[in-house]
Formats: structure tokens, sequence, C-alpha cells
């Protein structure tokens, strides 16, 4: 996997809000010299700097190593604020979405830099995909078992387990049983829509 200073040399870049001053401002509220921040999230001072002067912007997975290390959130280092009634979401309002053959449930408030959701996946559906795209990734298996893959490693997870990994690391999900996996399901990847989400890009298939 590469660091998080390393760039795309090809493709869109993300589209992000102007967060040097708040990258600053938190890296001295954690008392962290540049030189510290910058070695502890995999980054040279200069290029440090340079995010906190404005003069680049961040990727998603710096972001995501910059929150760990100054012990916020995504959504801080953006220096977003939610209303206090998006704080609740209430089960009569998570209207279903689907998306290739998965039903979604929002279960967290839009807009953050974390979304959470309710996933229903059904037996066969898009059990061939694999995923790779930036961020984290967190699942929790509520009703039925569920086929992981994580690079060269199965697992199959029952009711009560769960994983937590990188999304970089090639992943693939199927449902084992007749009647599909329910899971809770959470992912750092910042404003993606839903079928982007948790579908992402077909990059081949798995033995």
């Amino acid at each position: 996997m590469s660091s998080p200073e390393t760039e795309p040399a090809d493709g869109p870049e993300e589209i992000l809000p102007v967060v040097a001053p708040q990258l600053r401002a938190l890296r001295r509220r954690a008392s962290l010299t540049l030189e510290v921040a910058a070695r502890s999230a995999g980054l040279s001072p200069a290029h440090l700097s340079r995010l906190e002067t404005g003069q680049r912007q961040p990727s998603l997975p710096m972001l995501l190593a910059l929150a760990r290390i100054y012990g916020t959130t995504v959504s801080d280092l953006l220096g977003e604020t939610v209303a206090d009634r998006d704080s609740v979401v209430r089960a009569a309002d998570m209207e279903p979405t689907a998306a290739g053959g998965w039903t979604y449930w929002p279960a967290g408030a839009p807009g953050r830099g974390m979304q959470a959701l309710r996933v229903h996946v059904p037996h066969g559906s898009q059990g061939d995909i694999v995923r790779v795209h930036p961020g984290e990734e967190w699942l929790y298996v509520l009703k039925g078992r569920l086929r992981l893959r994580l690079g060269d490693t199965a697992h199959l997870l029952a009711p009560g387990d769960s994983a937590h990994f990188d999304s970089l690391t090639p992943h693939r999900i199927a449902a084992q049983d007749p009647d599909g996996v329910e899971l809770l399901f959470v992912h750092t990847l910042l404003q993606s829509p839903t079928a982007t989400l948790c579908l992402g890009p077909l990059t081949g298939e798995m033995p």
C-alpha cells in the first residue's frame, strides 16, 4: 500500500474544502511540532507545511492519517459543524435505497466524513466484485453469515462478528446463506454516493 504522501499519477483529484487553517490549528492543539506530526503521518515536514499553508490539497488517506494522529475526526479536520437535529437518525426516517441488488438504510447523518449504513446483501449478488478504494471500513454481522475476502485471506463471519480494515486492501463481500446477510457498515470515504461506496469499481475476480 502506498504511503499517505503518495499521489496518483493519473485520474481526477478529490475536490475537498480548504482545510489549511484547520490542519495547523489541530496540530497545535495536539501539541505536535511540524516534524513530529509529519513523521507520524508518513509525510515530509515540507509537504505537511504546504498542506497547512494551502499550497497543496490533502488526499483522503492523508486526512485519515492526520485525524488519527491529532485524536480527532475527518469532519473536524474539514471544519464541519452539524446541527443537533442531525445527531439522531430515527428508524422511521431510514429510507431504503437499492443498488446492484443490495439494499441500504442510512444509519448516520448526511454530510459527515464517515458514513454509516445498514446493508442487506442477497445471496449470489456481486460476489465476484473486488473492491479497492481509499478509506477504512468497519462492518458488523447482524443476521446470516458473511463471506469476506481480504487480499488472499478468506473469512466466514457469523452474527456478532465484525471486521475493520483498510479499504485499499482488495476485498470482496458475499452472503453465505440463501437468505442473504444483514450488516452494519461504516466507511470513512468522504461524500461518496452509496453505489460507489459499497459496490466499488470492478477490478477483477478472486478465485
